[in-house]
């Protein structure tokens, strides 16, 4: 008996959003070498509040300056484009690529390209490799909006060193 898919279901188990996702969220956000994850943190760091344990967030200027120091100029020639990092629990950043030329800034971009809503937790473990992006993606840890295509070329904008 076969069973019914929704329209969601449909449209992410075909090949080109299989890919496109892969591309978007699992390669695009591997990049802390392996040198970096043998250093790593345990999983979560973890404090009190209100009786409960509750995640660190993540130092959000280091994780973006470990970004700009992989920036790789060739790959953003001719590229403009603005990807936006909502992230939940701090403050929202974004990256704008123009020529070769890229360029960090805290807050929120008037007209982003591409937006990526995360908490902290989850992008320090998606770059840190602790959490695979295509999974944190499909459980919903990790949302995407605007043009997701451009969201595949993160991984050669920022390739591990």
């Amino acid at each position: 008996m076969k069973t019914k898919r929704t329209i969601k279901q449909q449209i992410l188990s075909s090949p080109p959003a299989r890919a496109l996702i892969r591309g978007a969220v699992k390669l695009g956000f591997a990049l802390i070498s392996a040198s970096a994850k043998s250093r790593r943190k345990p999983r979560q760091e973890l404090r009190e509040k209100d009786n409960k344990q509750v995640p660190v967030m993540t130092d959000l200027n280091a994780l973006f300056a470990e970004m700009k120091n992989r920036f790789n100029p060739s790959a953003a020639a001719n590229m403009e484009a603005v990807f936006q990092y909502d992230i939940t629990d701090g403050t929202p950043w974004f990256v704008t690529i123009e020529n070769g030329d890229c360029a960090f800034a805290e807050g929120e971009s008037d007209d982003p390209t591409v937006t990526l809503s995360m908490d902290s937790v989850t992008l320090n473990e998606v770059m840190t490799g602790e959490t695979d992006g295509m999974q944190a993606f499909m459980t919903g840890r990790i949302k995407a909006s605007g043009d997701i295509m451009l969201a595949t070329k993160l991984a050669a904008l920022f390739p591990e060193a």
